[in-house]
């Protein structure tokens, strides 16, 4: 299992996720969560949060995914995702993402993004899958993005 401190660390080594803020709430054998506050300045011009935040949300969760079968030294090779209902009102937006299959090089995760209400409540407002696959054979100690 990856060690959550290391994970952390690889996070807030992104200048981009320390921008949007994101917090690597959760890494175990099953999966990994990556939450993203909600805050105006995500949003775009309908009220909704931009696309670019779900789709961030799903490229790292997914990588962080995979890393639980291939180890740190990986980086997203491509994904796709869904987006199924608008994020709009709500305190935090949080991807849950699993590690599917994991092979020698190449690994499968798949990712629900959830919409978290006040009251704790949650609703997928997307789903994504990608894949990742090992960078190199040298024994870096950071999930790439």
């Amino acid at each position: 299992m990856m060690d959550l401190h290391l994970a952390r660390s690889v996070l807030d080594a992104q200048p981009f996720s320390r921008m949007i803020g994101a917090r690597l709430t959760r890494v175990g054998d099953d999966g990994v969560s990556l939450t993203v506050d909600i805050r105006d300045d995500l949003r775009q011009q309908y009220g909704y949060i931009h696309g670019g935040v779900l789709s961030y949300l799903a490229d790292n969760a997914l990588t962080y995914a995979a890393a639980l079968g291939l180890g740190t030294d990986i980086i997203t090779s491509g994904f796709s995702i869904e987006y199924l209902a608008p994020a709009d009102d709500g305190r935090e937006l949080v991807a849950d993402a699993v590690l599917v299959h994991s092979g020698r090089t190449k690994a499968v995760a798949r990712c629900d993004i959830s919409l978290v209400a006040d009251d704790g409540s949650r609703r997928i407002v997307a789903a994504a899958q990608g894949t990742s696959m090992v960078r190199g054979r040298g024994s870096s100690t950071a999930v790439q993005r």
